[in-house]
């Protein structure tokens, strides 16, 4: 693009001087940088202090329920009965982080022992439940 300097006919410049608009762009960009705060990045953790001691059969992290074809619960592999179930979900509760807890039933066991386990389970009041072993009833 050529730069008139006008002519001597006394016509108007057609073109706008833009000069004048970026020197006031960039002074503006430069302000708005330099007033921006600096951004502080803080992850607020609640860390634990002095943990209760745990029973060793409970995992912080994750524990099992399994349900073989006989109808034997078992608990992280070892098996249980009813009582100690309710006693171990309790303690599982009692965690400063709820832990998860997995339920694998076995597709041959009786529904009424799933069913009992299920309402212990709810009656303990546990919200982190999966089910594993799911796709064993696909075959059905």
């Amino acid at each position: 693009m050529a730069m008139s300097m006008g002519s001597d006919d006394g016509e108007p410049m057609m073109e706008m001087n833009t000069t004048p608009l970026i020197d006031v762009m960039l002074v503006l960009l430069i302000m708005f940088i330099i007033t921006i705060p600096i951004q502080t990045h803080a992850v607020k953790i609640d860390l634990p202090q002095n943990a209760p001691p745990t029973d060793s059969v409970i995992d912080p992290v994750k524990n099992k329920v399994a349900i073989d074809g006989g109808g034997v619960i078992t608990w992280n592999g070892a098996p249980i009965d009813l009582l100690t179930l309710r006693q171990y979900l309790q303690q599982s509760l009692r965690l400063p982080v709820e832990p998860e807890l997995q339920f694998q039933p076995n597709a041959q066991t009786r529904y009424v022992v799933v069913d009992e386990v299920l309402a212990e389970i709810k009656r303990a009041g546990v919200t982190k439940l999966g089910f594993v072993g799911n796709e064993q009833y696909g075959n059905f």
